[in-house]
């Protein structure tokens, strides 16, 4: 079968080789004699023109015309000789005038032997003659008048035409038999070029029996799976499209191919989605429990506290004035604790649903931040804590109100936290695109364990103290949301005499 393969396509190779060349022989043969005469002709008709056109706007005999007249004659290999009604020579492209006149004179009385008249009309005749004075050669000559009532005569030799063909000819064989030679070579290698696709596809279908679908057919052989980009994939395609049988079935097991690793994909991708659906739905149903179970924690000590202060009052148990505002104090005070809880809690649940807009404005933020100190520095001065900042101005783009809820946030929580020296330091670290705000407290580190925890929700490292001062374990949840909603960092960094909590905001 391969040996038939090779044999048809080196015939079908070697009969076009030949084909061609013996059709462009007989073509040469044939028919140049007379595209060269035809190309002739309408040489001379056009240089007839142009010296009509020189006669009419009078530069005809005038040295302006000099140049275009020799180029004309020398580029075209004309004669040309232009005379008088009474033979005065006016213009001539030759030195010999008179054996140019004696030829014009042998044109317009007959002496020239005239093979057949081409073109004839009112202003002049076009034929071709052979001239017996100069070895029968063929001539196509033009003689006639011009506008003026002068007489002209142009004339090219035809003699060029026969050796051309022939060096064509001679030239056409050479070529023939290279090219000749070369398609049997060419068919040797085209048909080994077409039988290893076929064996190339037989391995390729294998491969995909065993569920390997990585290798991938390309005209040329198959490979591996292409990494190429969309557009020459495509292209690729386009041209297997267009191609033999071999290239269609390759392409068709490519798409074969692509769909049964598009499908088995599929079945993987949906059965890891259902995993991950259950996965989902436990962890839902977990922070559900968990959720209620800290609202509930939360809410059952102040409301214990209302309760029983409140009975308290309703029992009379002490009828004093101060006891009675002592009471109602703490009432207020549990009810307040509460009310921020709730708001904290609907505030996290608009920005981790996505509820909350964002406006990003461009804004001072040391403006900003001694506002929020300043604004605290009453209870600053009643906790004994000083502010150290010394900073520089800069601005950010961000929401400004809710980085101030952040910066409050974090100035709260040092507040509450701060010891020894109970000194916080708020300062800047600027960046290539962004600019790094710190907030610093002296005190005790966070444990290690607990500082990647700080960030959720209900989440409390040391519970008594921060009941003590009324926390809730939202406020860092709701700065984690804050940044995650700016696409910006936030974090926490155990410093020797302190900790450090920063955020980063865009310049």
């Amino acid at each position: 079968m391969k040996r038939s393969l090779t044999k048809q396509i080196m015939v079908i190779m070697m009969s076009l080789v030949v084909g061609t060349i013996v059709i462009c022989f007989l073509l040469n043969t044939t028919f140049l004699g007379t595209f060269y005469t035809m190309q002739k002709k309408n040489l001379l008709m056009e240089s007839y023109e142009t010296i009509q056109d020189a006669s009419d706007e009078g530069s005809l005999y005038s040295s302006e015309f000099d140049q275009d007249f020799d180029k004309m004659c020398s580029n075209q290999n004309l004669s040309i000789i232009i005379m008088s009604a009474d033979g005065t020579p006016m213009r001539s492209s030759v030195n010999d005038i008179r054996l140019i006149q004696r030829q014009f004179l042998d044109v317009i009385f007959g002496t020239t032997v005239r093979d057949r008249v081409m073109v004839r009309t009112d202003q002049y005749i076009l034929e071709r003659v052979r001239d017996a004075d100069m070895n029968n050669e063929d001539y196509l000559v033009l003689w006639g008048t011009l506008d003026d009532g002068n007489l002209i005569l142009m004339r090219t030799a035809m003699d060029g035409i026969r050796e051309s063909s022939k060096i064509a000819n001679q030239f056409l064989l050479y070529v023939g038999s290279c090219a000749i030679a070369g398609s049997v070579l060419l068919s040797i290698l085209i048909s080994r070029r077409i039988t290893k696709p076929i064996v190339q596809l037989s391995e390729i279908s294998q491969k995909m029996v065993d569920l390997d679908f990585n290798a991938k057919y390309v005209r040329g052989g198959w490979r591996k799976k292409r990494r190429d980009v969309p557009g020459s994939i495509q292209a690729e395609k386009e041209k297997m499209e267009k191609g033999n049988e071999i290239d269609q079935l390759g392409l068709h097991m490519n798409q074969l191919s692509d769909q049964l690793e598009r499908t088995i994909s599929e079945l993987k991708t949906a059965n890891n989605e259902l995993m991950k659906d259950i996965e989902k739905k436990e962890q839902i149903d977990e922070m559900r429990k968990e959720f209620l179970s800290n609202v509930s924690h939360e809410l059952k000590t102040p409301l214990a506290l209302i309760q029983g202060y409140a009975e308290g009052l309703q029992a009379c148990i002490n009828d004093d004035e101060e006891s009675r505002d002592f009471y109602c104090e703490v009432i207020m005070d549990e009810a307040d604790k509460m009310n921020k809880m709730v708001k904290k809690l609907l505030t996290l649940n608009q920005l981790e649903f996505g509820n909350d807009q964002v406006y990003m404005e461009r804004f001072n933020i040391t403006e900003l931040i001694q506002g929020v100190v300043n604004a605290s520095s009453l209870l600053l001065e009643q906790k004994g804590i000083t502010v150290e900042m010394d900073l520089p101005e800069e601005y950010v783009w961000a929401d400004e109100f809710k980085v101030e809820e952040v910066i409050t946030n974090y100035l709260s929580n040092a507040m509450n936290h701060a010891e020894g020296e109970k000194k916080i330091r708020i300062f800047y670290e600027k960046k290539d695109t962004c600019l790094r705000i710190s907030v610093f407290n002296t005190g005790k580190p966070i444990p290690e364990e607990d500082i990647d925890n700080i960030w959720i929700k209900f989440y409390k490292v040391d519970k008594a103290r921060t009941r003590a001062y009324g926390g809730s374990g939202i406020g860092l949840s709701i700065v984690k949301a804050i940044m995650d909603s700016f696409h910006q960092e936030c974090g926490v960094i155990n410093r020797k005499d302190g900790v450090e909590f920063w955020l980063e905001l865009g310049l």
